[in-house]
């Protein structure tokens, strides 16, 4: 028997089986260092399950649902995330970078595709930055922007210019 972190570990491999269909269950089992490569699983369930530091390469993970589970520490790169849906999470100290379509040098690319606009509710940012984005036709309603700048300049301080400048009566 094959060793796994000091402790002896059984080795089992189904290899080349699609037909039947085969239904794993593993029930109060330790299946640490196992691989699944080139097969299919629709419809698999994991619950009360722990896999720190596990790997999904090359997948199709579409319609995954994740509840009440520890994500941090997950990197997510080279991933299609298209319309996911993101509720009720804690985000702090993530670092979302490179969102947007793929560059043209990417197999991905798709001459004049263009990018799906992205939707922020009930959102708390506060102290958050945002840098080297496209902001063109971004629209912000109904926010706090206390102490919020562009460019150093405070927001609150260009709408009250702003409605001075066009007789506005109303201030920020």
């Amino acid at each position: 028997m094959p060793l796994f972190q000091g402790r002896q570990s059984e080795q089992i491999e189904i290899k080349d089986k699609t037909e039947p269909i085969q239904q794993i269950q593993l029930h109060q089992s330790n299946f640490s260092g196992s691989e699944f490569i080139n097969g299919r699983g629709e419809q698999v369930t994991f619950r009360n399950i722990s896999m720190p530091d596990s790997s999904f390469q090359c997948g199709d993970l579409r319609g995954l649902r994740f509840t009440d589970v520890n994500l941090s520490g997950t990197r997510i790169n080279d991933a299609n995330l298209s319309d996911l849906e993101i509720d009720g999470a804690q985000l702090g100290g993530a670092y979302i970078h490179n969102i947007g379509l793929p560059p043209v040098d990417h197999p991905g690319y798709v001459e004049g595709e263009q990018q799906r606009p992205l939707r922020f509710e009930n959102c708390d940012l506060h102290g958050s930055s945002i840098t080297d984005c496209t902001l063109d036709g971004v629209n912000i309603t109904g926010c706090s922007m206390e102490g919020m700048t562009i460019d150093g300049i405070p927001v609150l301080k260009l709408i009250e210019a702003y409605n001075r400048l066009n007789g506005n009566g109303s201030e920020a």
